[in-house]
């Protein structure tokens, strides 16, 4: 019986150098690295600093360098040095793509911008992550909540006259994908012109797509659209629900089959029969009427008992879940969306993967994430650097 043999990954053999911080451009390294590619992480060390700020923060931001920094290589080096930036410039000129998320100008100051590198590597694709795209905002300090209020997303999430951000870095994670689909059309663009070409993501841009929707919404009906919690669903049933034990769960009805399902299934005649509740547009009409009816009937119910005979029946539903209890989900330990990983300070813990599979794979863990400079003498010795220069260019973890 012949074996399959494991294809290697899309992007292998493509070098990637990466100057970034926080989340957005280290989210489009990981996503080159998961997907094959060798990500070099260059952290600037020296003049009080010590690599890749997230390493150290505190609160929200304790996730950020463990997620987004794995299946990649530190190489830890004074950037305001002639000797280390010589090193970072013959790493370049073995590289396909450079990309870096820091204010506008660093890269200039150091010689590391566009139209410098281009000259060094024609070939080389150089993928920038900015707050806005060249325009009157450029200027601008971004961040990820800054583009949430000023693009609609926080009126969109919170309530009427509260606004409210997401509850995750979703225009950093997004910006950063955007980046990497940008540097992978570079890349096919490099096929067959041979050269390579600046790519740009922004976080204000990609936060505008996020409500693009609704901006069609008013341009389809004429209608602002409400922010959703205070919406009106185009669904009769589509809401939460306080149950038995003060468990809450989602429930959802969205068709009139499922309408008839649900009332089949909980032994509703007396809803089904009532000419209201005919239609999904008849129930949206009246959800002030039946929401009110349903919650008194399903709160004698568990969360789990809703959630097994919706389950049994077809029917949407999910239940309001902690982060920190997905780590023991079922679906992701049996189908491998969890990969086992080491932290920097060595502990053992399990990191969520691409949410994609290639020929029924997920692309997995290949490197935890590094310790700062952990790399300088493998990758100083493959530039031709002798022992004792690779010893004075910078940190070895």
């Amino acid at each position: 019986m012949n074996q399959q043999v494991p294809q290697p990954l899309p992007y292998a053999g493509i070098r990637v150098v990466e100057f970034s911080h926080m989340v957005m451009g280290p989210t489009c390294g990981m996503v080159l690295a998961d997907l094959g590619a060798e990500v070099i992480k260059v952290e600037a060390v020296g003049h009080g600093q010590r690599g890749d700020s997230t390493r150290n923060l505190l609160g929200s931001g304790a996730g950020f360098f463990p997620l987004f920094n794995r299946n990649k290589k530190s190489l830890a080096l004074d950037l305001q040095t002639p000797e280390g930036r010589q090193a970072v410039l013959r790493l370049i000129a073995t590289a396909d793509i450079v990309t870096e998320n820091f204010k506008a100008g660093t890269m200039k100051r150091l010689g590391l911008d566009y139209p410098s590198l281009k000259a060094l590597n024609p070939r080389l694709i150089y993928v920038s992550h900015k707050g806005f795209l060249p325009g009157p905002y450029e200027h601008r300090t971004a961040l990820d909540e800054v583009v949430q209020m000023m693009g609609g997303l926080a009126y969109m999430t919170g309530r009427p006259g509260d606004p409210l951000r997401a509850g995750a870095s979703v225009n950093d994670i997004m910006g950063g994908m955007f980046g990497a689909i940008g540097a992978m059309a570079a890349l096919a663009a490099r096929e067959s012109t041979g050269l390579g070409q600046e790519v740009q993501s922004a976080l204000f841009e990609n936060n505008v797509f996020l409500v693009a929707q609704h901006m069609m919404q008013f341009a389809v009906t004429g209608k602002p659209a409400a922010p959703m919690p205070a919406r009106i669903s185009a669904w009769g049933v589509y809401d939460i629900f306080k149950v038995r034990e003060d468990e809450q769960i989602f429930l959802a009805v969205v068709s009139d089959t499922g309408w008839r399902i649900f009332c089949t299934a909980f032994d509703f005649g007396d809803l089904l029969a009532d000419p209201r509740f005919a239609t999904n547009n008849d129930r949206v009409v009246a959800r002030d009427t039946l929401l009110p009816i349903l919650r008194e009937r399903l709160a004698a119910f568990t969360a789990a008992e809703l959630a097994s005979r919706f389950e049994k029946h077809g029917l949407p539903f999910a239940p309001i879940t902690r982060p920190q209890d997905l780590f023991d989900d079922p679906h992701l330990l049996a189908t491998g969306g969890l990969a086992p990983m080491c932290l920097p300070d060595g502990r053992d813990t399990s990191t969520v993967l691409l949410p994609l599979t290639l020929d029924g794979e997920r692309p997995g863990v290949r490197l935890s994430p590094p310790r700062l400079g952990e790399h300088n003498a493998e990758i100083l010795r493959s530039l031709g650097y002798s022992e004792d220069e690779i010893q004075t260019l910078g940190v070895q973890s």
